[in-house]
């Protein structure tokens, strides 16, 4: 039987080793053998196992949620593969649609311009998209979605890539930091950057509410959801504590 360490299955399924251990901490994939060092091995099962938990994520379960259906008695591989490949066929006209969408984005922001949140969004689920504004606006309220959309369509090409590359490359940087003392200097200072990004996205860079306790709020809003914290597409939750730490004490000693 050959078996993969956990370094080799991570680059073979194109997740991190961190992902791994975390699968291995819920329960979610246990090795099949461990070595008297205590190293992960991964057999022909888990290999499977992985690609199921991989084509349920792909198609938005979270992960108690496959944990539960994996873990399910009755669970069938033949029968799941089967309700993969048709849930996969419908997510495939929908990413033809988006690719149409990112085109004509990025036509638009080489011409200088900003598509309105309709041609955005065009593309996602017409009933998806409603939800994430609807979601925002009661997180935030509808003045300020209706202001962030309106001060990000005011952006130039050069100030949108600037803006998308500034948050990237800082988001990098956190990430590398999360070892680190969340109230520490120099992972307040990467914050500090972090917080002047989230308030150009938000439209309220000159507005005199300092939004403080929206902001300490969105720490906590990248815990209660994965989406917001993900690294190489992949759920990172002591990445999440480690943000909501850190700017939770921003919050508290610069913005009150």
């Amino acid at each position: 039987m050959i078996l993969y360490s956990v370094k080799k299955l991570a680059r073979l399924a194109g997740v991190s080793v961190r992902t791994l251990h975390l699968y291995d901490r819920m329960g979610l994939l246990k090795p099949s053998v461990r070595t008297e060092a205590r190293y992960r091995m991964y057999g022909e099962k888990e290999l499977l196992r992985l690609q199921q938990i991989l084509f349920y994520k792909e198609l938005d379960f979270a992960l108690q949620e496959i944990l539960q259906i994996l873990n399910d008695p009755d669970f069938d591989l033949l029968q799941a593969l089967e309700s993969h490949k048709s849930a996969l066929k419908v997510r495939e006209e929908r990413i033809a649609n988006l690719l149409v969408t990112v085109e004509k984005t990025i036509v638009n922001l080489k011409n200088g311009a900003m598509m309105n949140h309709e041609e955005l969004y065009a593309g996602l689920p017409r009933e998806k998209a409603e939800a994430y504004r609807k979601e925002a606006a009661e997180k935030w309220g509808p003045e300020v979605v209706e202001n962030a959309e309106k001060e990000l369509g005011k952006l130039s090409k050069a100030e949108i890539a600037d803006l998308m590359e500034e948050s990237r490359q800082l988001t990098e940087r956190l990430a590398a930091l999360s070892h680190e003392n969340p109230q520490g200097k120099l992972v307040q200072t990467e914050i500090a950057k972090h917080y002047a990004i989230i308030r150009r996205f938000w439209g309220s860079t000159r507005l005199a509410d300092r939004q403080a306790e929206a902001y300490a709020g969105l720490g906590q809003l990248y815990v209660d959801d994965q989406r917001y914290t993900l690294i190489d597409g992949q759920p990172n939750p002591e990445f999440a504590v480690f943000m909501r730490d850190a700017m939770r004490y921003f919050a508290e000693q610069n913005l009150n």
